[in-house]
C-alpha cells in the first residue's frame, strides 16, 4: 500500500460541472470508486454530476474528451485493469494513463485519475473505498480534480 492520502481541505465549488467516467468491467469495484468520488464532490457542494459508463478503461480518455467538449469543468476517471497472463495489461494501462494525461493537457482541465491497475481483485478491493478497505481511490481522485479546479479558478 502506498499509505493513506493526506488530509486536504476541500473548497466549495457549487457551480462546477463534473463528469465521472467509469469502466463497465468489475462494476462492483467501479461503483465503490464512484461512491467515493461522489462523497468528495458532495463535500465541495458540487451537485451537477453526470456518471457515464464506457465499455473498458481504454475508452475513458475519449469519453473524457467528449465530456470537456460538452462543457464539463472536470472529469473523474475510474476503472480497474487487472493483470493477466498476457501483455494486454501493460498496453491498456499505458494507453489509458497517457490518454488521460493528453486530454487533460489538451483542454487545460483537471482529470482525477482513479483507474486502479492491480495484480489481483484483493488489491483492488483494498483501494476501492468500500467498508473495511484501506484506501478510497475514488474519493482521492475526486479530491485531486477538485483541488485543480480551485487552482484554475484563482
Amino acid at each position: 500500500m502506498s499509505g493513506n492520502a493526506p488530509e486536504i481541505a476541500l473548497p466549495q465549488l457549487p457551480d462546477a460541472r463534473v463528469a465521472i467516467i467509469s469502466s463497465s468491467w468489475h462494476l462492483d469495484i467501479c461503483n465503490d470508486l464512484i461512491a467515493g468520488a461522489k462523497k468528495a464532490l458532495t463535500a465541495s457542494s458540487i451537485t451537477d454530476v453526470t456518471v457515464t459508463y464506457v465499455p473498458g478503461s481504454f475508452e475513458i480518455p475519449l469519453a473524457a474528451q467528449i465530456a470537456f467538449e460538452k462543457g464539463f469543468d472536470a472529469v473523474i476517471a475510474v476503472g480497474l485493469v487487472l493483470k493477466g497472463e498476457t501483455p494486454h495489461f501493460d498496453y491498456v494501462c499505458q494507453g489509458v494513463t497517457q490518454g488521460v494525461m493528453d486530454v487533460s493537457l489538451k483542454f487545460s482541465a483537471p482529470i482525477g485519475f482513479g483507474v486502479l491497475m492491480c495484480g489481483n481483485v484483493e488489491q483492488a478491493i483494498a483501494r476501492s473505498g468500500r467498508p473495511g478497505s484501506e484506501e478510497d481511490k475514488g474519493y482521492d481522485s475526486a479530491v485531486a480534480a477538485i483541488k485543480l479546479l480551485e487552482i484554475k479558478a484563482k
